[in-house]
């Protein structure tokens, strides 16, 4: 069966923040020669959600949707599935799979055990008893991605011997950077690492080197070292495999997103839903019949409890597919939109 990849990223105001994923892109095709895989961005960069899907559509019996994005929020939540949706209505033949973000997880917690080494090794006083680190993400209106910053946070301290690893926010919600290393200077601490939770470079990087300049003015007591953000590493390339192997395997995905799911559409009724881009397709007429693609990513209804995680149905209406991509570059023209504004369930793209 020929397959596309399409990786999806946020998309960033800054140019170089698009480059390093399309640089990420071409290291992956680099490592799996067979695959053909596609990009698109959210927002803020060309080819736009509606139209790289219906770009890797073509010339393909089956797509696999990945999202390169840490947290799931309202783009992971909502939007992607909406325009899937959108591509199933307009390429009924294609199988659409959607993948797992990226998550809180171990191989990501491998690259932020790195980054705090490397970091430690640049002070002065490598002492994790003097020296407090910040987990700096991110904020978003949702609270589950920032419940995975949070569990980040309390994996990265118990794998170690720092007294004091705390989680800050960029925007959206809080603490904030600078509140939590007035904290943690209170309490004693005589270095402060801030660990970046960023794929890729953009405008909050840039904040943040910022910021930590101020800082060390502030506290010219105390010594600050901050990482870079993440993106072209080994366990990032590696956990993208492993999506797509166990999408073509049929693995149920366990985890949110739930394509198709009701909370989405819930949310969507409520009028917490939206897309940067216009919908290419036109609405069905009143009493209409959805198209059989929608239709099946619709058709249950999942209760959610206030206070705990959605539950969601099984994954596994596909069925088994084959152990391997076929090797397939068939590709459309299409017109590329750029967003003019930005998403309320998370902050500015990084």
């Amino acid at each position: 069966m020929n397959t596309t990849i399409l990786l999806i990223g946020h998309g960033s105001r800054e140019p170089e923040g698009n480059d390093e994923i399309h640089a990420f892109v071409a290291q992956w095709r680099a490592r799996q020669p067979a695959w053909r895989i596609e990009v698109c961005f959210i927002e803020f960069a060309p080819p736009g959600l509606h139209d790289g899907l219906l770009r890797a559509a073509q010339g393909s019996q089956r797509v696999l949707v990945l999202p390169l994005i840490l947290n799931a929020a309202g783009h992971v939540k909502m939007e992607i599935p909406e325009a899937i949706e959108h591509a199933r209505a307009h390429c009924p033949g294609v199988d659409f799979r959607y993948g797992p973000h990226l998550t809180a997880c171990d191989p990501i917690l491998d690259v932020l055990r790195r980054k705090l080494r490397e970091c430690m090794a640049v002070l002065d006083m490598p002492d994790p008893t003097t020296t407090g680190v910040v987990l700096l993400a991110r904020g978003s209106s949702d609270r589950q991605a920032n419940g995975d910053v949070a569990k980040m946070a309390r994996w990265l301290q118990e794998d170690g011997h720092h007294e004091l690893v705390d989680l800050a926010f960029t925007g959206i919600t809080w603490p904030r950077l600078e509140r939590v290393v007035q904290r943690q200077t209170l309490l004693g601490m005589k270095q402060i690492v801030v660990l970046p939770y960023y794929l890729y470079t953009g405008t909050l990087m840039q904040r943040i080197g910022r910021q930590v300049e101020h800082l060390r003015a502030q506290y010219p007591q105390v010594r600050f070292a901050q990482s870079q953000h993440f993106g072209l590493e080994r366990e990032i390339f590696e956990l993208l495999d492993r999506r797509v192997a166990d999408l073509l395997e049929g693995v149920p995905n366990s985890l949110l997103p739930c394509d198709g799911c009701k909370y989405r559409e819930i949310a969507h009724d409520l009028g917490h839903g939206h897309s940067h881009e216009h919908t290419h397709a036109p609405a069905p007429a009143p009493g209409a019949q959805p198209e059989p693609a929608v239709a099946l990513a619709t058709a249950e209804v999942v209760v959610h409890r206030p206070g705990s995680p959605p539950a969601h149905p099984a994954h596994g209406a596909h069925g088994h597919a084959h152990s391997s991509l076929d090797h397939n570059h068939g590709h459309s023209d299409g017109h590329d939109h750029v967003p003019a504004h930005g998403h309320p369930h998370e902050t500015a793209a990084a």
